[in-house]
């Protein structure tokens, strides 16, 4: 099938803004290789969701305001009140935003520019693996090997013969994945040190589906890490500490949280060097969305978010922070 192209400059920076659920605006450089691309393939979590989820549970809260207020005056299914990073990503790079799996008729004209699979609350491991630890498990099962079927299943209407060409052409976006893994786990009542045994299956789960999207031919993918949880609201709520060597000084971040965070984000950058060297043919660029949500809470008036001090804030520096997307 022939698919127009969108041919952005050499080494061009993408200024992206993130509507962060519980977080806020930010803003993140991220560099793309030069070429072109035919289309764009996501995998994610609610970050990402375009209307997966709302397709699939028709009477989920991101189907009334205030989220899509602000841009599409309606709701989406975004789980924002404008855009998710994929629409500027494709707005960037001049394509349309993405059409997301659920919504579309499975034939290849409704995925001409690609497909969005990511679903609000899917995870990167299989719901098994939680029953497994004996968590109640009440989600539906949309995790990242479950999303990377329906693409499998969606690409020979979308290239009949060659399917490499179609691969190699397009950009690929695996994450933001995983943070719904830690946060069942987190909300059901398990210790940081559990959890922490879940991180490498985690990076395991997501390696293995960028390592077959790779063996399928794909060439250019962005691979967002985690963010600081120990700034989201409900973090703070939850843990929320009259010790004051519990946050972190300046910003009020519950620091042993964040920490989980930073690690999760080492294990990730050490599988995605592995596969830079097992498959020197593609390029795999890591999003830092931890130093792009920080980069806001140290210095919020420079990307004009609105942060409060409102209770419960233990320390005075503590700050719970809301967002506005664009």
């Amino acid at each position: 099938m022939a698919m127009a192209m969108a041919c952005p400059a050499s080494g061009f920076p993408l200024r992206l803004h993130l509507p962060l659920l519980a977080i806020c605006l930010a803003s993140l450089n991220v560099m793309l290789v030069a070429g072109c691309y035919s289309a764009i393939f996501s995998f994610g979590d609610s970050l990402a969701d375009t209307g997966n989820r709302l397709h699939s549970h028709r009477f989920d809260p991101v189907g009334r305001f205030p989220y899509g207020e602000t841009f599409f005056h309606h709701p989406t299914g975004r789980y924002s009140d404008g855009r998710v990073m994929l629409d500027f990503i494709a707005q960037a790079i001049g394509l349309p935003m993405v059409r997301p799996y659920l919504a579309g008729t499975r034939d290849g004209e409704d995925f001409r520019y690609g497909a969005n699979f990511a679903v609000g609350g899917a995870t990167a491991l299989d719901n098994e693996f939680f029953r497994s630890k004996g968590m109640e498990v009440s989600w539906t099962n949309d995790s990242l090997s479950v999303q990377l079927e329906w693409f499998k299943h969606l690409l020979p209407s979308l290239c009949s013969t060659n399917c490499r060409d179609l691969m190699g052409e397009s950009l690929f976006s695996v994450g933001e994945i995983g943070g719904n893994d830690y946060n069942h786990a987190f909300f059901q009542g398990r210790g940081v040190d559990e959890i922490k045994t879940f991180v490498p299956g985690v990076v395991s789960a997501i390696g293995s589906a960028i390592e077959e999207l790779i063996k399928l031919g794909a060439r250019t993918m962005i691979v967002p890490g985690n963010f600081p949880i120990g700034c989201v609201a409900v973090y703070l709520t939850m843990f929320q500490s009259d010790r004051r060597e519990d946050y972190e000084s300046g910003t009020g971040c519950i620091e042993w949280l964040n920490q989980f965070s930073m690690y999760h984000n080492r294990l990730l950058l050490d599988e995605l060097s592995q596969l830079r060297r097992r498959y020197p043919q593609a390029t795999i660029i890591y999003a830092n969305y931890y130093e792009a949500a920080m980069a806001i809470v140290r210095s919020p008036r420079e990307y004009g978010a609105l942060l409060s001090s409102s209770p419960p804030t233990p320390p005075n520096h503590q700050k719970i922070f809301t967002c506005f997307a664009m």
